[in-house]
Protein backbone atom coordinates (compact mmCIF):
# COMPACT_ATOMS: atom_id res chain seq x y z
CA UNK A 1 0.00 0.00 0.00
CA UNK A 2 1.43 3.48 -0.47
CA UNK A 3 0.61 6.72 0.07
CA UNK A 4 0.92 10.17 -1.48
CA UNK A 5 1.48 13.07 0.62
CA UNK A 6 -1.11 15.82 0.35
CA UNK A 7 -0.06 19.28 -0.01
CA UNK A 8 -3.47 20.46 -0.76
CA UNK A 9 -6.94 19.56 -0.33
CA UNK A 10 -8.68 22.12 -1.97
CA UNK A 11 -10.82 20.39 -4.75
CA UNK A 12 -9.49 16.92 -3.89
CA UNK A 13 -12.15 13.97 -4.26
CA UNK A 14 -12.36 12.12 -1.00
CA UNK A 15 -14.02 9.27 -0.34
CA UNK A 16 -14.69 8.51 3.20
CA UNK A 17 -15.57 5.10 4.42
CA UNK A 18 -17.55 4.67 7.57
CA UNK A 19 -19.73 7.26 9.52
CA UNK A 20 -18.51 6.51 12.57
CA UNK A 21 -16.67 9.00 15.19
CA UNK A 22 -13.66 8.81 13.24
CA UNK A 23 -15.00 8.97 10.08
CA UNK A 24 -17.38 12.08 10.56
CA UNK A 25 -14.16 13.96 12.22
CA UNK A 26 -12.61 13.19 8.80
CA UNK A 27 -15.29 14.33 7.04
CA UNK A 28 -15.58 17.06 8.75
CA UNK A 29 -12.23 18.31 8.82
CA UNK A 30 -11.21 17.50 5.33
CA UNK A 31 -14.38 19.60 3.94
CA UNK A 32 -13.29 22.54 5.93
CA UNK A 33 -9.73 22.40 3.86
CA UNK A 34 -12.23 22.58 0.67
CA UNK A 35 -11.80 18.60 -0.36
CA UNK A 36 -15.00 17.29 -1.82
CA UNK A 37 -16.40 14.83 0.10
CA UNK A 38 -18.52 11.92 -0.41
CA UNK A 39 -19.22 9.66 2.47
CA UNK A 40 -20.14 6.18 1.76
CA UNK A 41 -21.50 3.72 4.77
CA UNK A 42 -23.53 0.64 4.58
CA UNK A 43 -25.88 0.70 7.10
CA UNK A 44 -28.81 3.05 6.92
CA UNK A 45 -30.59 2.99 10.50
CA UNK A 46 -32.49 6.46 12.09
CA UNK A 47 -29.12 7.00 13.49
CA UNK A 48 -27.12 6.83 10.13
CA UNK A 49 -30.07 9.03 8.49
CA UNK A 50 -29.23 11.53 11.15
CA UNK A 51 -25.86 11.74 10.85
CA UNK A 52 -26.01 12.57 7.21
CA UNK A 53 -28.51 14.64 7.49
CA UNK A 54 -25.99 17.05 9.49
CA UNK A 55 -23.21 15.84 7.14
CA UNK A 56 -25.16 17.34 4.60
CA UNK A 57 -26.00 20.67 6.07
CA UNK A 58 -22.25 21.57 5.86
CA UNK A 59 -21.94 20.55 1.81
CA UNK A 60 -20.75 16.96 2.91
CA UNK A 61 -21.96 14.25 0.79
CA UNK A 62 -23.65 11.44 1.87
CA UNK A 63 -24.49 7.26 0.44
CA UNK A 64 -26.40 5.04 2.92
CA UNK A 65 -26.79 1.80 1.79
CA UNK A 66 -23.99 1.01 -0.17
CA UNK A 67 -20.60 0.77 0.78
CA UNK A 68 -18.74 -1.26 -2.12
CA UNK A 69 -19.15 1.15 -4.62
CA UNK A 70 -16.43 3.57 -5.38
CA UNK A 71 -17.72 6.99 -6.32
CA UNK A 72 -16.79 8.19 -9.39
CA UNK A 73 -13.98 11.08 -9.37
CA UNK A 74 -12.26 9.42 -6.09
CA UNK A 75 -8.74 10.71 -5.64
CA UNK A 76 -8.51 9.16 -2.32
CA UNK A 77 -10.08 6.91 -0.05
CA UNK A 78 -9.87 7.78 3.79
CA UNK A 79 -11.26 4.93 5.78
CA UNK A 80 -12.61 3.90 9.24
CA UNK A 81 -9.83 1.72 11.56
CA UNK A 82 -12.20 -1.26 11.20
CA UNK A 83 -12.77 -1.55 7.45
CA UNK A 84 -11.09 -4.69 6.03
CA UNK A 85 -8.41 -4.55 3.16
CA UNK A 86 -10.44 -6.97 1.51
CA UNK A 87 -13.75 -5.00 1.46
CA UNK A 88 -14.86 -4.43 -2.06
CA UNK A 89 -14.55 -0.72 -2.07
CA UNK A 90 -11.01 -0.89 -1.62
CA UNK A 91 -10.76 -3.73 -4.39
CA UNK A 92 -12.30 -1.05 -6.68
CA UNK A 93 -10.12 1.45 -5.82
CA UNK A 94 -7.11 -0.74 -6.06
CA UNK A 95 -8.17 -0.96 -9.67
CA UNK A 96 -8.85 2.01 -10.30
CA UNK A 97 -4.99 3.28 -8.65
CA UNK A 98 -6.93 5.47 -6.03
CA UNK A 99 -5.39 5.30 -2.19
CA UNK A 100 -6.51 4.07 0.70
CA UNK A 101 -5.40 5.66 4.28
CA UNK A 102 -7.09 6.21 7.46
CA UNK A 103 -7.66 8.98 10.21
CA UNK A 104 -4.27 8.70 12.02
CA UNK A 105 -2.33 8.92 8.41
CA UNK A 106 -5.02 12.11 7.68
CA UNK A 107 -4.04 13.69 11.06
CA UNK A 108 -0.41 13.07 10.69
CA UNK A 109 -0.42 15.73 7.38
CA UNK A 110 -2.31 17.66 8.36
CA UNK A 111 0.45 18.55 11.40
CA UNK A 112 1.87 21.98 11.36
CA UNK A 113 5.16 22.81 11.05
CA UNK A 114 5.28 22.99 14.81
CA UNK A 115 3.34 20.13 15.74
CA UNK A 116 3.47 18.46 18.98
CA UNK A 117 5.76 15.10 18.34
CA UNK A 118 3.70 11.81 18.66
CA UNK A 119 4.17 9.08 21.70
CA UNK A 120 2.98 6.24 20.22
CA UNK A 121 1.49 3.19 21.75
CA UNK A 122 0.24 -0.05 20.51
CA UNK A 123 -0.21 -3.64 21.80
CA UNK A 124 -2.47 -6.49 21.92
CA UNK A 125 -3.54 -5.59 25.16
CA UNK A 126 -3.03 -2.54 27.81
CA UNK A 127 -2.84 0.10 25.64
CA UNK A 128 -5.64 2.48 26.61
CA UNK A 129 -4.21 1.72 29.84
CA UNK A 130 -0.67 2.78 29.50
CA UNK A 131 -1.23 5.84 26.98
CA UNK A 132 -3.46 7.31 30.06
CA UNK A 133 -0.87 6.49 32.28
CA UNK A 134 1.79 8.12 30.07
CA UNK A 135 -0.18 11.10 29.84
CA UNK A 136 -0.36 11.43 33.49
CA UNK A 137 2.92 10.90 33.77
CA UNK A 138 3.89 13.83 31.08
CA UNK A 139 1.19 16.31 32.65
CA UNK A 140 3.14 15.73 35.91
CA UNK A 141 5.81 17.08 34.33
CA UNK A 142 4.16 20.36 33.72
CA UNK A 143 4.18 19.36 29.88
CA UNK A 144 0.48 20.29 27.88
CA UNK A 145 -0.59 16.78 26.65
CA UNK A 146 -3.80 14.99 25.74
CA UNK A 147 -4.23 10.83 25.46
CA UNK A 148 -5.56 10.55 21.74
CA UNK A 149 -6.12 8.31 19.00
CA UNK A 150 -7.89 5.02 19.56
CA UNK A 151 -9.31 6.39 22.84
CA UNK A 152 -11.11 10.26 23.23
CA UNK A 153 -10.80 12.79 21.21
CA UNK A 154 -10.55 11.81 17.32
CA UNK A 155 -6.90 12.91 16.37
CA UNK A 156 -7.76 14.93 13.55
CA UNK A 157 -9.94 17.19 15.78
CA UNK A 158 -6.88 17.41 17.85
CA UNK A 159 -4.37 18.27 15.23
CA UNK A 160 -6.39 20.88 13.66
CA UNK A 161 -7.63 22.06 17.17
CA UNK A 162 -6.62 25.25 18.78
CA UNK A 163 -5.48 24.00 21.44
CA UNK A 164 -1.36 23.66 21.53
CA UNK A 165 0.24 20.61 22.95
CA UNK A 166 3.63 19.85 24.06
CA UNK A 167 3.56 16.53 22.95
CA UNK A 168 0.80 14.07 22.42
CA UNK A 169 0.22 10.28 24.08
CA UNK A 170 -1.19 8.22 20.64
CA UNK A 171 -2.92 5.09 21.70
CA UNK A 172 -2.94 3.05 18.13
CA UNK A 173 -4.67 0.02 17.15
CA UNK A 174 -3.47 -2.42 14.48
CA UNK A 175 -6.12 -1.30 12.37
CA UNK A 176 -5.15 2.39 12.45
CA UNK A 177 -1.30 1.08 11.95
CA UNK A 178 -2.46 -0.34 8.82
CA UNK A 179 -3.60 2.59 7.03
CA UNK A 180 -0.73 4.76 8.45
CA UNK A 181 2.03 4.15 6.06
CA UNK A 182 3.84 7.91 6.54
CA UNK A 183 3.56 8.24 10.45
CA UNK A 184 6.82 8.59 12.45
CA UNK A 185 6.83 8.95 15.62
CA UNK A 186 9.08 10.20 18.29
CA UNK A 187 9.34 7.20 20.23
CA UNK A 188 6.67 3.92 20.54
CA UNK A 189 6.27 1.07 22.46
CA UNK A 190 4.58 -2.27 21.41
CA UNK A 191 3.12 -3.86 24.65
CA UNK A 192 2.88 -7.30 23.76
CA UNK A 193 1.67 -9.43 20.82
CA UNK A 194 -0.74 -12.58 21.12
CA UNK A 195 -3.35 -13.31 18.19
CA UNK A 196 -6.30 -11.05 17.89
CA UNK A 197 -8.33 -9.86 15.27
CA UNK A 198 -6.85 -12.58 12.94
CA UNK A 199 -10.28 -12.32 10.90
CA UNK A 200 -9.29 -8.76 9.86
CA UNK A 201 -5.61 -9.01 9.28
CA UNK A 202 -5.74 -12.69 7.56
CA UNK A 203 -2.70 -13.80 9.69
CA UNK A 204 -0.55 -13.78 12.90
CA UNK A 205 1.94 -12.68 10.58
CA UNK A 206 0.42 -9.59 8.70
CA UNK A 207 -1.48 -8.30 12.31
CA UNK A 208 2.36 -8.60 13.84
CA UNK A 209 3.45 -6.73 10.71
CA UNK A 210 1.12 -3.63 10.99
CA UNK A 211 1.78 -3.53 14.97
CA UNK A 212 5.60 -3.15 13.88
CA UNK A 213 4.93 -0.26 11.20
CA UNK A 214 4.48 1.58 14.62
CA UNK A 215 8.89 1.68 14.81
CA UNK A 216 9.32 2.99 11.45
CA UNK A 217 11.34 6.16 11.56
CA UNK A 218 11.24 6.45 15.41
CA UNK A 219 13.83 9.24 16.00
CA UNK A 220 15.00 8.58 19.81
CA UNK A 221 13.27 5.12 21.48
CA UNK A 222 11.68 1.76 20.25
CA UNK A 223 10.16 0.27 23.63
CA UNK A 224 9.56 -3.51 23.46
CA UNK A 225 8.72 -5.98 26.15
CA UNK A 226 11.87 -8.39 26.88
CA UNK A 227 9.36 -11.28 27.84
CA UNK A 228 7.81 -11.00 24.55
CA UNK A 229 10.48 -11.76 22.21
CA UNK A 230 8.43 -10.82 19.12
CA UNK A 231 8.06 -7.00 19.88
CA UNK A 232 11.83 -6.89 19.69
CA UNK A 233 12.14 -8.70 16.42
CA UNK A 234 9.55 -6.12 15.43
CA UNK A 235 12.38 -3.45 16.61
CA UNK A 236 15.29 -5.02 14.69
CA UNK A 237 13.14 -5.20 11.24
CA UNK A 238 12.22 -1.42 11.57
CA UNK A 239 14.21 1.18 9.92
CA UNK A 240 14.19 3.80 12.62
CA UNK A 241 16.28 6.96 12.40
CA UNK A 242 20.16 7.25 13.03
CA UNK A 243 20.29 7.03 17.11
CA UNK A 244 17.44 5.59 17.57
CA UNK A 245 17.89 2.61 20.57
CA UNK A 246 16.32 0.03 21.43
CA UNK A 247 14.63 -0.06 24.64
CA UNK A 248 12.84 -2.85 26.80
CA UNK A 249 10.77 -3.14 29.61
CA UNK A 250 10.99 -6.27 32.61
CA UNK A 251 9.31 -7.43 35.52
CA UNK A 252 12.38 -8.77 36.67
CA UNK A 253 16.19 -7.08 37.17
CA UNK A 254 16.53 -4.84 34.00
CA UNK A 255 19.73 -4.84 32.09
CA UNK A 256 20.98 -1.97 30.28
CA UNK A 257 19.35 -0.05 28.03
CA UNK A 258 16.08 -1.32 29.94
CA UNK A 259 13.60 -0.46 32.98
CA UNK A 260 12.75 -2.82 35.19
CA UNK A 261 11.89 -4.16 38.75
CA UNK A 262 13.89 -4.01 41.43
CA UNK A 263 13.14 -4.78 45.42
CA UNK A 264 9.36 -3.39 44.54
CA UNK A 265 10.93 -0.64 43.31
CA UNK A 266 11.11 0.63 39.46
CA UNK A 267 13.81 0.92 38.16
CA UNK A 268 15.40 2.73 34.91
CA UNK A 269 19.23 1.54 33.12
CA UNK A 270 18.60 3.11 29.65
CA UNK A 271 18.23 7.21 30.57
CA UNK A 272 21.09 7.18 32.86
CA UNK A 273 24.85 8.18 32.87
CA UNK A 274 26.64 5.05 32.56
CA UNK A 275 23.65 2.82 32.12
CA UNK A 276 26.50 -0.24 32.41
CA UNK A 277 26.65 0.66 36.66
CA UNK A 278 24.09 2.96 37.07
CA UNK A 279 20.35 2.83 37.73
CA UNK A 280 17.77 5.51 38.51
CA UNK A 281 14.76 4.70 40.60
CA UNK A 282 11.17 6.01 39.39
CA UNK A 283 8.74 4.95 41.56
CA UNK A 284 7.79 1.78 43.98
CA UNK A 285 5.10 -0.70 42.82
CA UNK A 286 2.63 0.35 45.32
CA UNK A 287 2.53 3.69 43.33
CA UNK A 288 1.04 1.78 40.50
CA UNK A 289 -2.76 1.41 40.74
CA UNK A 290 -3.95 -1.72 40.60
CA UNK A 291 -0.30 -3.59 41.36
CA UNK A 292 -1.20 -6.19 39.20
CA UNK A 293 2.17 -7.62 37.06
CA UNK A 294 0.54 -7.01 33.68
CA UNK A 295 -0.11 -3.56 34.91
CA UNK A 296 3.57 -2.48 36.23
CA UNK A 297 4.20 -3.76 32.53
CA UNK A 298 2.25 -1.32 31.42
CA UNK A 299 3.60 1.16 33.81
CA UNK A 300 7.20 0.32 32.95
CA UNK A 301 6.64 0.78 28.87
CA UNK A 302 4.90 4.47 29.79
CA UNK A 303 8.07 5.40 31.94
CA UNK A 304 10.14 4.46 29.30
CA UNK A 305 8.28 6.40 26.82
CA UNK A 306 8.71 9.72 29.22
CA UNK A 307 12.00 9.60 29.75
CA UNK A 308 13.12 9.32 25.91
CA UNK A 309 11.04 12.02 25.92
CA UNK A 310 13.36 13.84 28.74
CA UNK A 311 10.90 13.55 32.12
CA UNK A 312 12.42 13.46 35.10
CA UNK A 313 12.02 10.56 37.33
CA UNK A 314 9.71 12.38 39.96
CA UNK A 315 7.45 13.24 37.20
CA UNK A 316 7.48 9.40 36.68
CA UNK A 317 5.92 8.50 40.26
CA UNK A 318 3.81 11.36 40.66
CA UNK A 319 2.48 10.69 37.32
CA UNK A 320 1.49 7.19 38.09
CA UNK A 321 0.12 8.04 41.53
CA UNK A 322 -2.30 10.57 40.22
CA UNK A 323 -3.27 7.75 37.27
CA UNK A 324 -6.92 5.73 38.11
CA UNK A 325 -7.53 3.37 35.55
CA UNK A 326 -10.96 3.23 33.46
CA UNK A 327 -13.90 1.11 34.85
CA UNK A 328 -13.69 -2.57 33.49
CA UNK A 329 -10.13 -2.83 33.79
CA UNK A 330 -9.43 -5.03 36.92
CA UNK A 331 -11.40 -3.13 38.93
CA UNK A 332 -12.17 -4.14 42.81
CA UNK A 333 -16.65 -4.33 43.06
CA UNK A 334 -16.70 -5.19 46.45
CA UNK A 335 -16.15 -8.34 49.25
CA UNK A 336 -18.83 -10.89 49.73
CA UNK A 337 -18.48 -13.06 52.86
CA UNK A 338 -14.31 -12.95 52.59
CA UNK A 339 -14.62 -13.20 48.27
CA UNK A 340 -13.24 -10.58 46.45
CA UNK A 341 -15.57 -9.69 43.49
CA UNK A 342 -12.87 -8.53 40.57
CA UNK A 343 -14.11 -6.90 37.10
CA UNK A 344 -12.26 -7.01 34.43
CA UNK A 345 -15.14 -7.01 31.79
CA UNK A 346 -11.96 -5.67 29.46
CA UNK A 347 -9.85 -8.86 29.31
CA UNK A 348 -11.53 -9.47 25.75
CA UNK A 349 -9.05 -12.25 24.37
CA UNK A 350 -7.35 -14.80 25.75
CA UNK A 351 -3.67 -12.89 26.53
CA UNK A 352 -5.37 -10.32 28.70
CA UNK A 353 -7.43 -12.88 30.57
CA UNK A 354 -4.28 -14.58 30.95
CA UNK A 355 -2.46 -11.61 32.73
CA UNK A 356 -5.95 -11.16 34.96
CA UNK A 357 -6.02 -14.78 35.85
CA UNK A 358 -2.30 -14.14 36.81
CA UNK A 359 -2.72 -11.72 39.21
CA UNK A 360 -4.80 -13.75 41.71
CA UNK A 361 -4.82 -16.77 43.49
CA UNK A 362 -7.45 -19.09 43.61
CA UNK A 363 -9.72 -18.02 41.38
CA UNK A 364 -13.84 -18.90 40.55
CA UNK A 365 -13.52 -17.51 37.23
CA UNK A 366 -16.45 -16.14 34.99
CA UNK A 367 -15.84 -16.69 31.22
CA UNK A 368 -16.93 -16.88 27.75
CA UNK A 369 -18.82 -14.91 25.06
CA UNK A 370 -17.83 -14.44 21.38
CA UNK A 371 -14.52 -15.91 20.72
CA UNK A 372 -13.71 -14.26 17.43
CA UNK A 373 -11.90 -17.37 16.37
CA UNK A 374 -9.98 -17.64 19.46
CA UNK A 375 -8.86 -21.38 21.25
CA UNK A 376 -8.51 -21.97 24.70
CA UNK A 377 -6.17 -24.45 25.67
CA UNK A 378 -3.01 -22.78 26.16
CA UNK A 379 -4.80 -19.96 28.45
CA UNK A 380 -6.61 -22.87 30.13
CA UNK A 381 -3.22 -24.87 30.60
CA UNK A 382 -1.47 -21.86 32.03
CA UNK A 383 -4.01 -20.91 34.82
CA UNK A 384 -5.51 -24.53 35.32
CA UNK A 385 -3.46 -24.48 38.75
CA UNK A 386 -5.21 -20.97 39.77
CA UNK A 387 -8.78 -22.27 39.38
CA UNK A 388 -10.68 -23.49 42.23
CA UNK A 389 -13.67 -23.19 39.86
CA UNK A 390 -15.26 -22.08 36.49
CA UNK A 391 -18.85 -20.29 35.69
CA UNK A 392 -19.32 -20.41 31.60
CA UNK A 393 -21.52 -18.06 29.51
CA UNK A 394 -22.22 -16.60 26.10
CA UNK A 395 -22.85 -17.91 22.53
CA UNK A 396 -18.94 -19.39 22.48
CA UNK A 397 -18.67 -21.06 25.99
CA UNK A 398 -18.31 -24.72 24.84
CA UNK A 399 -15.06 -23.87 23.55
CA UNK A 400 -13.33 -23.21 27.01
CA UNK A 401 -15.43 -26.21 28.39
CA UNK A 402 -13.80 -28.58 26.45
CA UNK A 403 -10.25 -26.71 26.68
CA UNK A 404 -10.96 -27.32 30.30
CA UNK A 405 -12.06 -30.74 30.11
CA UNK A 406 -8.89 -31.51 28.24
CA UNK A 407 -6.30 -29.35 30.97
CA UNK A 408 -8.43 -28.55 33.83
CA UNK A 409 -10.59 -31.81 34.44
CA UNK A 410 -10.40 -31.35 37.84
CA UNK A 411 -11.95 -28.26 38.07
CA UNK A 412 -15.86 -27.62 38.86
CA UNK A 413 -17.46 -25.91 35.82
CA UNK A 414 -20.89 -24.15 35.57
CA UNK A 415 -22.28 -24.17 32.40
CA UNK A 416 -25.00 -21.38 31.90
CA UNK A 417 -26.94 -21.72 28.96
CA UNK A 418 -29.23 -18.82 29.89
CA UNK A 419 -28.42 -14.98 27.96
CA UNK A 420 -32.08 -13.50 29.22
CA UNK A 421 -30.99 -10.29 31.32
CA UNK A 422 -30.77 -12.14 34.80
CA UNK A 423 -27.67 -13.92 33.25
CA UNK A 424 -25.11 -12.33 34.88
CA UNK A 425 -26.97 -12.58 38.42
CA UNK A 426 -27.20 -16.14 37.98
CA UNK A 427 -23.11 -16.75 36.94
CA UNK A 428 -22.57 -14.25 40.03
CA UNK A 429 -24.46 -17.03 42.38
CA UNK A 430 -22.77 -20.42 40.81
CA UNK A 431 -19.80 -18.12 41.54
CA UNK A 432 -20.33 -17.45 44.98
CA UNK A 433 -21.52 -21.01 45.85
CA UNK A 434 -18.25 -22.47 44.60
CA UNK A 435 -15.95 -19.46 45.94
CA UNK A 436 -14.65 -19.75 49.07
CA UNK A 437 -13.39 -17.28 51.78
CA UNK A 438 -9.60 -15.53 50.52
CA UNK A 439 -11.00 -16.68 47.13
CA UNK A 440 -11.72 -14.03 43.97
CA UNK A 441 -14.35 -14.04 41.62
CA UNK A 442 -13.08 -12.89 38.83
CA UNK A 443 -14.85 -11.64 35.78
CA UNK A 444 -12.24 -12.07 33.08
CA UNK A 445 -14.23 -13.46 29.91
CA UNK A 446 -11.33 -14.13 27.29
CA UNK A 447 -14.48 -13.16 24.51
CA UNK A 448 -15.83 -9.97 23.32
CA UNK A 449 -18.96 -9.45 24.67
CA UNK A 450 -21.74 -8.64 21.30
CA UNK A 451 -23.82 -12.12 22.29
CA UNK A 452 -25.62 -11.22 25.18
CA UNK A 453 -24.51 -7.28 25.94
CA UNK A 454 -23.87 -4.10 24.00
CA UNK A 455 -20.37 -3.81 24.91
CA UNK A 456 -17.57 -4.95 27.54
CA UNK A 457 -18.62 -1.73 29.69
CA UNK A 458 -22.29 -2.91 29.91
CA UNK A 459 -20.98 -6.30 30.43
CA UNK A 460 -18.94 -4.92 33.77
CA UNK A 461 -21.98 -3.10 34.87
CA UNK A 462 -24.39 -6.15 34.71
CA UNK A 463 -21.34 -7.89 36.77
CA UNK A 464 -20.63 -4.80 39.45
CA UNK A 465 -24.91 -4.84 39.96
CA UNK A 466 -25.03 -8.44 40.32
CA UNK A 467 -22.07 -8.41 42.75
CA UNK A 468 -23.95 -5.77 44.88
CA UNK A 469 -27.21 -7.29 44.63
CA UNK A 470 -26.10 -10.13 46.24
CA UNK A 471 -23.68 -8.43 48.79
CA UNK A 472 -27.59 -6.64 49.47
CA UNK A 473 -29.12 -10.28 50.12
CA UNK A 474 -26.48 -10.90 52.44
CA UNK A 475 -26.49 -8.26 54.67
Amino acid sequence: MGSRQVTSWHGKNITVAGLGVSGVSAARALAGLGAVVTVVDGGDSEGHRARAAELGGQGISVRLGDAETLPEGTDLIVTSPGWKPDSPLFAAAAKAGVDVVGDVEIAWQLRGPDAAPWLAITGTNGKTTTTQMLASILKSAGLRTAAVGNIGTPIVDVVLGEEKYDVLAVELSSYQLHWAPSLRAHSAAVLNLAPDHLDWHGSMEAYAADKGRIYEGNTVACVYNVADPATEELVENADVEEGCRAIGFTLGAPGPSMLGVVDGILVDRAFVENRQKNAQELAHVSDVNPPAPHNIANALAAAALARAFGVPPRAVRDGLRDFRPDAHRVAHVEAVHGVTYIDDSKATNTHAAEASLAAFEPVVWIAGGLAKGATFDELVRKSAKRLRGVVLIGADRALIADALARHAPEVPVVDLARTDTGAMLAAVREAARLAEPGDTVLLAPACASMDMFANYNKRGDAFADAVRELAGESA
